[in-house]
């Protein structure tokens, strides 16, 4: 194994263990689904369940609560696509609870970046334009 595909798990423990809030926040969270309607990319998507808000928090942030930080390099990059490609962090989605979702999705966002799993955009598309 190389070590581009190590991740430092007491890194991704220490950051879950700074916001307490987050694992509240996910631990209140009833699955309820009344978010969903509230995302534009959900409802344009044809109701795709892995556009809603709650999915994306849940099997992000959500997965690397539950297993205490011990994710693989493969489960980070899963994750970059509902936390980057599938949440736009508009702040749009409403919770009933009063779940913040948007900073759950931006705090996994954080700690994928600690480990070098971001959303890379292709300049020359760009430029092209």
């Amino acid at each position: 194994m190389d070590a581009v595909s190590l991740v430092e798990e007491n890194s991704i423990r220490k950051m879950l263990d700074q916001k307490k809030n987050m694992e509240f926040f996910l631990s209140v969270c009833v699955g309820c689904g009344m978010c969903a309607d509230s995302c534009f990319l959900y409802v344009n998507n044809n109701k795709d369940p892995s556009y809603m808000p709650s999915y994306k928090a849940v099997h992000s942030l959500g997965k690397m609560y539950r297993k205490k930080g011990r994710v693989s390099r493969r489960e980070l990059e899963e994750m970059k696509d509902l936390i980057w490609d599938k949440c736009v962090l508009c702040t749009r989605c409403y919770c009933p609870v009063g779940i913040s979702i948007p900073s759950m999705i931006s705090w996994a966002r954080s700690i994928c970046r600690s480990q070098g799993v971001f959303r890379e955009y292709d300049q020359t598309d760009e430029l092209s334009k």
